[in-house]
């Protein structure tokens, strides 16, 4: 699988846990990807699955954006693994947040 393929779909389960957590704000919190990184161990092939378990680290900048109207940046982390279970990559995301 190609590495854009891989980091596209990262970045997709990070971002998802981001939009829920300003959706359930209920504030307008603008968020943006404000840089990456990816490290690959093993060819992808098949169906790759990619996890990240960061929500808690959303939770805890959206609630300080709100509180004091700065900016806030936090690095998530997705890994993704293969059928049999294997990692074959972990991609890493600095998003931005900020009220606006």
């Amino acid at each position: 699988m190609y590495f854009a393929v891989q980091a596209m779909a990262a970045e997709l389960s990070t971002g998802a846990l981001v939009m829920y957590h300003i959706k359930k704000s209920g504030r307008n919190i603008s968020m943006l990807v404000a840089n990456n990184k990816g490290t690959f161990t093993k060819k992808a092939k098949g169906r790759i699955t990619f996890t990240c378990t960061d929500g808690n680290l959303i939770e805890e900048a959206v609630k300080t954006a709100i509180e004091t109207g700065d900016g806030q940046t936090f690095w998530m982390k997705s890994i993704g693994t293969d059928q049999a279970g294997e990692r074959v990559s972990e991609m890493e995301f600095e998003w931005s947040i900020k009220v606006k």
